[in-house]
This record gives structure tokens, sequence and C-alpha cells, in this order.
């Protein structure tokens, strides 16, 4: 297969070393250009020495390119209707960051782009190519467990805002800024926003879409956040499935305007664990599993070896096989349109303090 051109589009930070490490390797890919959105996100891309030049503009990148053939949008959220439509309009495939928007509308704006042109769309939700989740996925499939009653899962991380600063502006990351609820200074648009892989994944597992949702804040671990860091969500979808769901930045970080040694503070940064009960037995998962190597003093720092860049190869392929054979991703937007309600719903209920139907 013809390896698939393709750029990095509107960088807000500049570190994203898994994505610059799987765009080198994959054989599928010929990483062409990237653009930046500002200057101090173009500095940090530089200090990675990819060898692919970055500009300070998308115009001046699809100049300089004209053969380019698909992006991977890294924009903050509210950017990205804008961003579908222009690439809809050059005819560039799109890989975009995990909430294309908040705003309904939009995302139908975005269905309707991507539909006359006819491009690929595919949203970045990595989980669905974990291998423990393929495994998962399997045992569920061949009836491990039998009709499934309850999920529980957690997508746990400390908080991104320091080194990604538009994940903590609501406008940035929510689109609009809205109060949890009355009272409450805290605006919709940070840990619920940096979450929706379990929410996607569960009606990935059952089949089956949101009935209603029950969601509650807690108080922030990190007082002068605009946006939320802790909550659960609980609720059922219509086959009856229950769910509890812990998507918190519950785990601490040393606050660097680059990640790197010192960001990851015990314990471990980043959990995603599933746990599927059926009415035959149960399944529990480790979906990251990382070896850890605590290095203690002075400040609980540690060493981690992650396995989730295994989940880019099946995703980067799949978008590559998509382009080349015009078929349509399984994450695509109208697959992932119903998870958006209901993380909309969530934030109702917040609001609301009771139950919301998803609609």
């Amino acid at each position: 297969m013809k390896p698939v051109k393709i750029a990095m589009m509107s960088l807000t930070h500049g570190h994203t070393r898994k994505y610059y490490q799987t765009l080198i390797e994959n054989a599928k890919l010929d990483w062409v250009a990237s653009c930046a959105e500002d200057p101090r996100a173009k500095e940090t891309y530089e200090l990675y020495q990819t060898g692919v030049p970055c500009y300070l503009s998308a115009d001046e990148m699809f100049e300089r390119h004209p053969d380019i053939e698909a992006v991977v949008l890294a924009s903050a959220n509210d950017k990205h209707l804008a961003q579908v439509q222009d690439c809809a309009r050059r005819g560039v495939h799109v890989l975009s960051m995990k909430i294309p928007t908040f705003d309904m509308a939009e995302y139908d704006a975005m269905i309707a782009a991507v539909d006359k042109a006819g491009i690929v769309c595919q949203i970045e939700l990595e989980m669905h190519y974990n291998p423990v989740v393929h495994r998962l996925k399997k045992l569920i499939a061949d009836g491990a467990v039998g009709k499934i009653v309850s999920v529980q899962a957690t997508n746990i991380t400390l908080s991104p805002v320091w080194a990604f600063p538009w994940q903590g502006v609501p406008e940035a990351s929510y689109g609009r800024r809205v109060p949890l609820k009355a009272g409450d200074a805290r605006c919709r648009g940070g840990a619920l926003c940096d979450h929706p892989h379990i929410f996607d994944l569960i009606r990935h597992l059952t089949g089956a879409d949101f009935d209603f949702v029950y969601s509650s804040v807690a108080p922030n671990l990190r007082p002068e956040l605009q946006v939320e860091d802790m909550l659960l969500v609980n609720g059922k979808l219509k086959d009856g499935t229950a769910f509890l769901f812990d998507p918190s930045w519950s785990r601490m970080e040393e606050r660097l305007k680059v990640p790197g040694p010192g960001w990851e503070v015990f314990p471990k940064r980043m959990e995603v664990n599933v746990t599927v009960v059926g009415e035959k037995g149960t399944l529990v998962c480790d979906c990251f599993g990382p070896n850890v190597y605590h290095n203690g003093a002075p400040n609980d720092r540690y060493t981690v070896q992650y396995t989730y860049f295994d989940e880019w190869v099946g995703m980067i392929d799949e978008f590559a096989g998509c382009i080349r054979e015009g078929k349509e991703p399984l994450i695509n937007l109208r697959w992932h349109r119903p998870t958006l309600a209901a993380m909309n719903a969530c934030y109702d209920s917040v609001a609301s303090g009771g139950p919301c139907v998803v609609g």
C-alpha cells in the first residue's frame, strides 16, 4: 500500500511524543509537515528533532505541501468545526482528537461536511485498539461471562492543564463557558472532556446505547482550576446494563511546561481498568498494566514503561486502510455522536442534581 502523506495540524503544545513516534515509524504513513498554533508550541515541537518542518499557519503548510492527503487534528476542541470544514474543502482526510465538539449542532455540521466531501474522519479513541481490550471483546463475544449485567471502569490520569493549557479553559475545551451548577464557580470542560474512552467502549462491548446517567462532582484536588477534576458517573444502558465510571484527574502531577522526568508522581499517572460482570462470571482488566519503577525521594518520582503505543499501530493501520480502500472507520463521527450526547447528559445531571435521560 502506498504510504499516506500525513501532517499534524494546529499543535497547541508541541509535546505529543507518542504521535511523533507513530508518525515516523509506521510504514503506512509518510509524515511530511506540521503546523503549530503559536511560537511557544513550535519551540517545544523543535525540541524533539523530528526532521519534519513545522509552520505557524495551516494555509502555508498546505501551500508548501500540496500533496498532503490527511491530517492529525491536534487543536483545541473549539477549533475543530472550522478545521474539519477546511479539510473537507481541501479533500484532506482527518484523524480528529477525541472530542470533535460538545455542541451537537456543530457536530452535525461536521458530519454534513465530511459526507459531502467524501473524506475519512476517524476519532482518536485508541482504547478500541488496546490489546487487552481486544482480548476482553473476544472473551465477551465467545460467551465467557454470559449476558453482561454491569460494567465498572476507571479512566484516571493526572491533569494535563499545566502542559496543555487549553484543557483548563472552558471556552476552548467545552466550547463555551457553562457553570457546572448553581453556586459553583467551576465550569464544564475538565476531566470529563478528557476521558471519553470508557463511555465509548461500553457501547462497543455491549452494542447498546445509553438510557440515563447520574453524575456528581467532588471538590477539586486542584482548587485553582476553572474546570472539574473529580467526578463519578453511573446509570444504565438501554439493554439494562448498569455502569459506574470514574473519569477523574485523580493522579497528581508536578507542573512542568513540557512533560518529562518528574511529571509522573507516585502512584502511576494513568490507569484504565475495566470490570465486566456477567450472568456466568466476571472479567477484570488492567488495560495499561505498565511496569513502574519507583525512584522515591525527593518528589516521589518514578520511571514507567507503558505499552499503549501498541494501540496506535491498530488505529493508524485502520485510518490508512480506510483512506486507501474507501472504507469508513469503526470510530467515525456518526458512531461517536451518542457518546458525546451521554457526556453532555452527565453535565446536565451535575447541574440538576438528578439523573438525566440521554437524548
